[in-house]
């Protein structure tokens, strides 16, 4: 087990348990989040929490399958299935940790299509109030 193995462990945890709070208490204050239907990567905490937290409102019967590490253990993908709605999603989080464990960057991929697409659309739907979250407002 690597040195970063808690980490994963957390931020795994964290998500199966739909926990938000712990779940952005695994991220840096400079984590970069790289979303499946969106071009721009939105850096900062504030605004990756609060996309995660609008992700629990959108999957349902999530579960990660397969979690892959890289040799210095610092680098990650946990593979997903969820749905929304009667769409079956299926995922990978690819996940950086930094020096100090926390998570540095988030990508999340999705497919097949139709996944993607309800994916769009489902967060679009979230997206006001995931901004209000993030700012505080």
């Amino acid at each position: 087990m690597t040195p970063y193995a808690d980490a994963m462990i957390d931020f795994r945890s964290a998500v199966e348990a739909r926990d938000p709070d712990a779940m952005a208490a695994t991220l840096a204050d400079d984590v970069v989040f790289r979303s499946p239907v969106a071009f721009k990567p939105y850096p900062g905490k504030a605004i990756t929490a609060a996309i995660l937290r609008g992700v629990l409102r959108v999957f349902e019967d999530f579960e990660y399958v397969r979690e892959l590490t890289g040799d210095d253990g610092r680098d990650h993908a946990l593979v997903f299935r969820a749905r929304i709605g009667d769409v079956t999603v299926e995922g990978c989080d690819f996940l950086h940790l930094d020096g100090d464990g926390l998570i540095d960057e988030l990508t999340v991929m999705v497919r097949p299509l139709s996944a993607a697409q309800a994916l769009a659309a489902a967060m679009a739907d979230q997206f006001e109030r995931i901004q209000r979250e993030a700012t505080g407002g």
